[in-house]
């Protein structure tokens, strides 16, 4: 019995990691089933059933650590999305997306935060062609 309350309990965390990374992003990124990929599987037990879970900080509080961390590390792809993901969410306005490159820039370093401008930009472009947007 206590295996299959292990399987539960795992089972559990991962459907609420699938959960809350679909609120995090939404329809940016692909979901995989369980099983498919142990990274992935990991990652949404962890990161997303239990650090993304708790409740001492707000998701934007969250979004602005981790763009300060992607953005230290140069990684434009993944400030993309969580640029459009700020954006979707309404947890940064345009306004505060771009200062948030002005602020970051000589904490991170110029030559990692140069690139994210095109990327911020690009976000903003197509934040404002959906509906609704912008």
């Amino acid at each position: 019995m206590s295996d299959e309350h292990d399987e539960h309990d795992e089972r559990s965390a991962w459907e609420r990691g699938l959960a809350r990374m679909r609120e995090v992003y939404g329809d940016e990124v692909r979901e995989i089933p369980e099983g498919v990929s142990a990274f992935n599987d990991v990652m949404l037990r962890s990161l997303f059933a239990e650090v993304w879970d708790r409740d001492v900080l707000s998701f934007r509080d969250r979004r602005l650590l981790a763009m300060g961390v992607i953005a230290a590390n140069g990684a434009t792809d993944i400030w993309g999305l969580q640029a459009r993901s700020a954006l979707a969410n309404g947890e940064l306005t345009v306004e505060e997306l771009r200062e948030t490159l002005v602020f970051l820039a000589p904490y991170a370093g110029y030559p990692n935060v140069a690139p994210l401008v095109g990327v911020t930009e690009k976000a903003i472009a197509g934040a404002d062609s959906e509906p609704g947007g912008g």
